[in-house]
């Protein structure tokens, strides 16, 4: 496993695109993400390129066909893994097409899956999926985080340190009981014994 992060610049909505790169990181441009992911430094490019528009002259390229199952940002994802990285730091993959931004989120249950953990970036918000485990934020963590059992049910869920807390509860994909939750200040834990939960949070805040 790679001590960095892999970073997936998609061809969506990336207005605030900021990278601090470290050495040990990993850059993945996926198609017309390549032009938002240009002024960085791009270990490896990725499409199909009906977007882009062209093949870009670079060293490390994977042309794909545009008939294919896995989309291009799952085969970015698979080379991130591939790559032995397990953060996966998804831009450009909101806004736009709907489907394509659902199909991004499916991208996060395929990493949770996979033991790994993806954050999808929107313009104000940060998405991820946990399976069977856990995952923190800050005391000083503010605003809104909304909990939405991904899949049938998400059993044994605890959330503490919300204005809302929840022991051992089952959330149905159905009820969005977890939405418009609160940060109070204080240090939070969100769990899940069984199933998946995705979590949005505001992207001002650091998990």
């Amino acid at each position: 496993m790679k001590k960095g992060s892999c970073y997936i610049i998609g061809a969506g909505e990336c207005s605030r695109l900021l990278l601090q790169l470290k050495d040990e990181d990993y850059v993945i441009a996926v198609d017309g993400g390549y032009e938002y992911a240009k002024d960085y430094r791009i270990d490896l490019v990725v499409g199909d390129f009906d977007s882009l528009g062209y093949v870009p002259d670079h060293p490390n390229v994977i042309k794909l066909m545009p008939e294919k199952d896995d989309t291009d940002m799952l085969v970015a994802i698979k080379e991130g893994l591939e790559a032995g990285y397990k953060t996966v730091h998804i831009y450009g993959g909101c806004g736009g097409r709907m489907d394509h931004t659902i199909a991004n989120i499916q991208h996060l249950a395929y990493l949770a899956e996979r033991d790994a953990r993806g954050y999808l970036y929107g313009s104000e918000s940060v998405m991820t999926v946990i399976s069977n485990g856990s995952m923190s934020f800050p005391a000083d963590a503010a605003g809104y985080v909304s909990v939405f059992a991904y899949g049938n049910e998400a059993k044994g869920v605890d959330l503490s340190g919300l204005k809302y807390s929840l022991k051992n509860a089952t959330l149905d994909h159905s009820y969005p009981l977890g939405v418009s939750n609160e940060f109070i200040g204080e240090e939070v834990c969100v769990s899940v014994r069984e199933g998946k939960l995705l979590i949005v949070f505001p992207d001002s805040v650091h998990a």
